[in-house]
């Protein structure tokens, strides 16, 4: 069966956040990965412009519970005052998705409070107020603690990205993407025992 991975998309997403982890997933297939990945958008399928203004067309609309990994790209500060937002977020987890988030969007994923309690990192910008909403934040890239898995700044995507491949297929297909994209992945992975 295919590792079904979403996107959240939405007006004012870092472009990086988004992208770097789309890429991933695409070269996993090419790498021989069985990856299915879809750019969902909250309410409807649409049209979004991202932080840098760049237009991403969204074919799907969100639905929760049909994926085994959401991730969630920062840029979000509207996403953090949208109740349904959060309360779709937190469906996901209890449905057994696992819930990534990347950047500022750890900060939307501590908004709907999957964070609280939990390791977790964050843009070493956001990590005091990561802290300071409950986080156990952990001075690492990534960050995964079993259906939440977090990452630092803007290309740590590219890093979460890779370690979900290598954790749900195997290094061998995270290694083949790491070729392709002639990149090396950075920092360290901590893991909750």
């Amino acid at each position: 069966m295919s590792l079904r991975i979403q996107i959240l998309m939405y007006d004012g997403v870092e472009e990086q956040d988004a992208i770097g982890p789309r890429d991933v997933f695409g070269h996993a297939v090419q790498a021989g990965g069985d990856v299915k990945t879809t750019l969902v958008r909250p309410s409807a399928p649409g049209e979004v412009t991202g932080f840098f203004g760049t237009r991403i067309v969204v074919p799907t609309a969100w639905d929760p519970t049909d994926a085994d990994v959401l991730i969630v790209p920062g840029g979000g500060d509207q996403l953090i005052k949208d109740p349904e937002v959060l309360r779709d977020l937190v469906r996901a987890q209890e449905a057994g998705v696992t819930v990534a988030g990347v950047c500022t969007g750890v900060l939307v994923l501590s908004a709907a409070g999957l964070t609280k309690g939990r390791p977790c990192t964050t843009h070493h910008l956001g990590k005091a107020d990561l802290a300071a909403q409950g986080g156990k934040v952990i001075d690492a890239r990534v960050v995964d603690d079993g259906n939440l898995v977090t990452a630092g700044g803007v290309t740590s995507g590219i890093d979460l990205a890779l370690w979900i491949l290598a954790r749900e297929l195997g290094a061998s297909v995270a290694l083949a993407v790491e070729s392709i994209m002639e990149y090396e992945q950075r920092g360290t992975v901590w893991r909750s025992s």
